[in-house]
């Protein structure tokens, strides 16, 4: 037999409140802590404003246009998401759409007048549609990076004012 002790599996789980601090739910690498004086938390990192329900062990940011809300289970943030499926949904056909439409007609216009083969430019139609569809998706890709305010997204912006020294 062995001599070990064997130690717990359980890790105490500590309930929601303003003396200790947590991992930001929204960049994870910061941590939030109270505000003196009020009854919000506030990340070292990205800086978001959170308001929150103790009775409920939940906090929502305050400073961004998303409603965002997030609820402490003793460990471990987990978020709850009271998006609006329908604004959900015509935010991403939109996107296709800007991502879609534009080169599709570029490559239309490009088979219906093609260039003569054999010319100097005869490569350039292809090489726009591709520029067109990858600037779009880029473009569209950064729009929903700032809506969803996605953790890595902010994470790399944070890092990226820090580097230009703009905090």
């Amino acid at each position: 037999m062995s001599d070990r002790k064997q130690l717990p599996l359980t890790i105490e789980r500590r309930s929601l409140n303003y003396e200790e601090m947590y991992l930001c739910p929204v960049c994870r690498h910061g941590q939030i802590s109270s505000l003196a004086l009020m009854d919000a938390f506030a990340c070292n990192f990205c800086r978001h404003i959170f308001t929150a329900d103790l009775r409920d062990q939940s906090i929502r940011v305050e400073d961004s246009s998303q409603p965002m809300t997030w609820r402490w289970n003793g460990h471990t943030w987990q978020g709850l998401h009271q998006t609006d499926v329908d604004l959900t949904l015509v935010i991403w056909l939109i996107g296709v759409a800007l991502v879609l439409l534009p080169p599709s007609l570029i490559w239309i216009s490009s088979h219906t007048f093609p260039p003569v083969e054999g010319e100097g430019w005869y490569w350039f139609p292809t090489v726009w549609v591709s520029l067109a569809f990858f600037l779009h998706l880029t473009f569209v890709s950064w729009l929903l990076a700032e809506h969803y305010q996605l953790p890595i997204y902010v994470a790399f912006k944070v890092r990226l004012q820090m580097l230009l020294g703009r905090r």
